[in-house]
Formats: structure tokens, C-alpha cells, sequence
């Protein structure tokens, strides 16, 4: 194969490239117009739960600098975006609408359509209003008719405008962090919090998509997984099968589930448990149909056996003690693993065409005369795009590619530490610079 960069026109012309952000990482003014708290907002007030005790508070700002912020979109050529809508900024407390946190959206789509950007909508992008979590977040049953009220206010409000939406970003990782690991918000722990918040998410998406398939039928319609090329420690058989139930956890679970094979029960038998939250007709309604599936991939993990982890029995290998190149997340940079669960998920007959909507990179990013010369990114985005490409020749329908992320923003657990944009942002002034890497894409 040839190793240079392909051209941006071999992709065709109908290739999709973007960048991607989300509403609590990015927009600050956590309780302007009426917005209601996050499960994000309480968590950041907790000790010990976000380095540097950082919070999405003040964010990118972007809720005041969304118009700056599209225009140095048109600066960078970049034709799409991907946004998500906050959950506490329609119903503050889960129930009762509210118009003037809505109406922010209604601005920022058509901003983004006079600029010729197309909008693409993340429903859910693990900003749960707090009031909800209350009554048991995604433990509770009840969710899928709190969602569904809620996809049918942003259907309503924006439908005439929005042409693809992306249901909930990264399933796995929110139910998985949030209430089984309890390393993000909501902070929970353990398979009795895990097993139920799977399941309502599954059957949530579901409804989420049959709504979207009525009521914009002619509309594309997706959700987002995360996806990591799992590889055995060594040739071991032990090794082996655990690098098997890993795969089951953080790549075939909900996909399977979600798209009417079920839960993958005999490869992972610890989900077994999950069939007393199962009710009567659920696995009839568990058979979504998307029009395209958004793969987000950044590593890979290089997984051994372990007797002392419940339930998986095994452990990664993290990417410092392997002597492989890394991220500033001391993520392995991998760019073989993207054309593999490529292939990977080519394979469903359910998928129909696949977009990557998230790959990139953080590193230590230093401005030096105004100028970001982060030449790492780069080098980091191209081998990436290299292999989409090696993939989309292989006769693998990816249709499309987005940085993360647009600008700089709050990372979770680990705050304002970690910059994985093409924009840098001093948090303390807002202050935006085009790093290299921004004026490359």
C-alpha cells in the first residue's frame, strides 16, 4: 500500500469530515436561563473526583461564544459539526420544559446552517439531569419514558432542521464508569447498579430510535460506540479468553444487544444476571435499525488474564508498561487498531454504512509566540485517517471521520489536564489559537 497521505478527494466526494464536541464539555453557564444541574455539575463537587478539582462551570463558554466559535469553523473549512443537546437545559428537572435554555439550540442550528456547517445532534452525551438520578438514573425503568419525552421535545423543536442524529454517545462508557467503576458521574458501584443501567439504555436507544424513524423518517439516524482493538497479552489460553470477555464488555454488548442478536451471554456469562431486568415483550422492541453506525476509536488494550478481577477475571496492560509510543492519557497511538474494528464491525449484517465520529489525541501543548505547533496531533490525525482510508479500499463502508475535538475542553474526570483539540483554549481569559494540527485539517 502506499504509504503518503491520501488525498482528501480519493475519499469522494461524499466523505463526511467533521469534528465533534458535547454540550457539558464545552458550553459552561451551568444554571444560565434556567438550566437545571447535572449529574456532572454535582459529581465536579465532590473531593477527589475531577484532577485539580476542575469543573464544567465555565467550560469553553461556549453557550456565549458559539457564534465566535462557528466562525473560526468557516476559518478551518470545516462543513461539519457535531453537537450535543443538554438534557438540564430543556428540563431542568426532568419533567418541566423549559423554552429559554431550548431556544439556545434553535440559535446555534441556524447560526451553523447560514454558515453552511450541517448540523449533526448528539441526544444524550452523559449529561443526566440531577433530579433524575435522583429517583435512580438509569437504574430505574422509568428512564425510557423520561427519554422518550425528551426526544420528542428535540424532535419537535428541531427536526425541520437536523438531519442526523446521534442517539447517546458511547453507551458502555457512561454506564460502565458511571455505575459500575463509579470513576465518573454518577459515581455508583457495582453489578447491581451495572446490569439495570445496561439494559434501560439499550431499550432507551431503541425507543429513542423508533420515535426519530416516525416522526423524520427521511432523516439519518445513528448512536455512537466506543471501540478499542483488544489484543492478548501473549499466546496463552488464559490469556486468550480473557481477551475475549473484554472484547464481549467494551465492543459487542450493546451493539449486539441493541440490534436484535441479544446480549452475547455465553461468551460473557456474567450478563446472565441481566435477564431478571428483562421484561415481557423487551427483546421484540431490542432491534434497532440505524441508518449508520458512529464508531469512536483512539487505542488499543492489551488485555491478560487475572484471577483477582471479579467477573471479567482479567487486566489490561497499560500502555507505559509495554514500551509503546502514547498519548498524554498514556493512550497507546495504534492506528492499525481503527482499520480493524473497522473490519470488525463491517462484519454485522446490521451495519449499513459507518462514520467514525471521534479520534485524536491528547498531548502537551505549548503556545510559543501564538502559535501551537502541535505536530504530534498531526502526525497522530493523519495515520489515523491513513487507515480509514486502507479500510474504505477494502470495500468497508466508512463514509466518514471526525476530529475529537473541536476545541480544548473540561475531560471528565480529568478536568482541563488533557487537550485533545485542534483549537487551544486558555480557560482563563477564552482566549482561541488554531493550533498546527487545526490549520492542517
Amino acid at each position: 500500500m502506499n504509504q503518503e497521505l491520501p488525498d482528501r478527494k480519493l475519499f469522494g466526494e461524499d466523505f463526511i469530515w467533521g469534528v465533534s464536541t458535547s454540550a457539558l464539555q464545552t458550553e459552561g453557564s451551568t444554571l444560565a436561563d434556567g438550566k437545571g444541574k447535572s449529574i456532572w455539575d454535582e459529581f465536579a463537587g465532590r473531593k477527589y473526583t475531577i484532577k485539580s478539582k476542575h469543573t464544567p462551570e465555565n467550560a469553553t463558554e461556549f453557550y456565549k461564544l458559539y457564534k465566535k466559535d462557528i466562525q473560526l469553523l468557516r476559518k478551518m473549512n470545516i462543513k461539519n459539526f457535531r453537537f450535543s443537546i443538554s438534557w438540564p437545559r430543556l428540563f431542568p428537572d426532568g419533567f418541566n420544559f423549559n423554552s429559554k435554555g431550548a431556544d439556545f439550540y434553535d440559535r446555534l442550528i441556524d447560526e451553523l446552517l447560514e454558515n453552511e456547517i450541517t448540523p449533526w445532534a448528539t441526544l444524550y452525551h452523559w449529561d443526566l439531569p440531577l433530579d433524575l438520578e435522583k429517583k435512580g438514573g438509569w437504574t430505574n425503568r422509568n428512564i425510557i419514558y423520561w427519554f422518550e419525552k425528551y426526544t420528542y421535545a428535540c424532535l419537535k423543536k428541531y427536526g425541520d432542521r437536523i438531519q442526523h442524529w446521534m442517539i447517546m454517545n458511547e453507551p458502555v462508557a457512561f454506564t460502565g464508569a458511571g455505575y459500575f467503576l463509579g470513576i465518573h458521574a454518577p459515581g455508583r458501584r457495582g453489578l447491581n447498579n451495572f446490569l439495570p443501567a445496561i439494559h434501560h439504555t439499550v431499550m432507551t436507544i431503541c425507543n429513542s430510535n423508533q420515535i426519530i424513524k416516525e416522526l423524520y423518517p427521511k432523516s439519518e439516524r445513528g448512536t455512537t460506540f466506543s471501540t478499542s482493538l483488544i489484543t492478548p497479552f501473549s499466546e496463552r489460553k488464559s490469556d486468550q479468553s480473557a481477551a475475549k470477555r473484554v472484547d464481549v464488555m467494551l465492543n459487542r454488548m450493546f451493539p449486539e444487544a441493541i440490534c436484535g442478536m441479544g446480549y452475547p451471554m455465553d461468551d460473557l456469562p456474567v450478563l446472565r444476571r441481566i435477564e431478571k431486568h428483562i421484561m415481557p415483550g423487551d427483546l421484540s422492541l431490542m432491534n434497532a435499525d440505524f441508518d449508520f453506525f458512529g464508531l469512536q476509536n483512539y487505542t488499543r488494550e492489551v488485555v491478560a488474564h487475572s484471577w483477582f478481577t471479579p467477573y471479567l477475571k482479567a487486566k489490561m496492560i497499560p500502555a507505559n508498561k509495554r514500551n509503546v509510543p502514547t498519548t498524554k492519557m498514556n493512550w497507546e497511538i495504534y492506528p492499525e487498531g481503527i482499520f480493524e474494528v473497522l473490519k470488525k464491525f463491517s462484519s454485522y449484517p446490521f451495519v449499513k454504512k459507518i462514520i467514525i465520529t471521534e479520534n485524536g489525541a491528547s498531548f502537551n501543548d505549548q503556545v510559543i509566540e501564538n502559535k501551537v505547533c502541535d505536530y504530534n496531533r498531526r502526525d497522530f490525525i493523519q495515520e489515523y485517517i491513513k487507515q480509514v482510508y486502507y479500510a474504505q479500499k477494502a470495500g468497508i463502508p466508512v463514509k466518514g471521520y471526525f476530529v475529537w475535538s473541536f476545541t480544548d475542553n473540561f475531560e471528565w474526570s480529568e478536568g482541563y489536564t488533557q487537550r485533545f483539540g485542534l483549537v487551544h483554549i486558555d480557560f482563563e481569559t477564552q482566549e482561541r489559537i488554531i493550533k498546527e494540527s487545526g490549520k492542517w485539517y
